[in-house]
C-alpha cells in the first residue's frame, strides 16, 4: 500500500511539473542596467564600473535542457539548469570563460522577471569578474 501512495504521489508531482514547464517562456529579453566588475591585478582584486548589458534568450526547451543566448553579435548555445524557483542559463565560450543567468519566477507586482548575469573570463592573463542584476520580459 505504501509503494502505491509513494508511485501515485510520484506521478503527480511529475504531472504538475510538467504543466507548470508549459506555462514558461519560450523567450526572454533582458535587461542588466547596473553591475560591477573585478580585476585581477598585482596580487588583488580590483573593482571597476561595469557597463550596462542587455542580450535575449531564445529557443527555451526545458526538456532538453538548451536555449539560444542572442546577441548584436550573433547567436551562441546555452544549456539550463532547472532550480525550484528558477532557471540557470550556462554558456561556456570558446576560449573557455564561463557565463550565467539565472532567471528568477515572475514578480507579479512588477511583471518581469529578476536576474542575474555573471561572467568568469580570463583576458591577457588578467582574471575577471563581473555580476549584473536587472529584469527579463518574456517574449513570444
Amino acid at each position: 500500500m505504501v509503494v502505491r501512495l509513494s508511485i501515485a504521489l510520484l506521478w503527480c508531482a511529475l504531472a504538475m511539473a510538467h504543466a507548470g514547464a508549459a506555462d514558461e517562456p519560450k523567450a526572454f529579453g533582458c535587461n542588466f542596467a547596473s553591475g560591477s566588475a573585478h580585476v585581477y591585478e598585482k596580487g588583488q582584486f580590483v573593482p571597476e564600473k561595469a557597463t550596462s548589458l542587455s542580450f535575449g534568450i531564445a529557443a527555451i526547451n526545458a526538456e532538453a535542457q538548451t536555449a539560444d543566448l542572442k546577441t548584436e553579435r550573433g547567436i551562441g548555445t546555452l544549456r539550463i539548469v532547472r532550480a525550484v524557483n528558477a532557471m540557470h542559463f550556462l554558456e561556456v565560450v570558446t576560449e573557455g570563460s564561463l557565463h550565467i543567468t539565472t532567471i528568477f519566477d515572475k514578480d507579479d507586482a512588477k511583471g518581469s522577471y529578476p536576474a542575474v548575469h555573471s561572467r568568469h573570463f580570463g583576458l591577457f592573463g588578467q582574471a575577471i569578474v563581473t555580476q549584473y542584476h536587472g529584469f527579463c520580459e518574456a517574449k513570444e
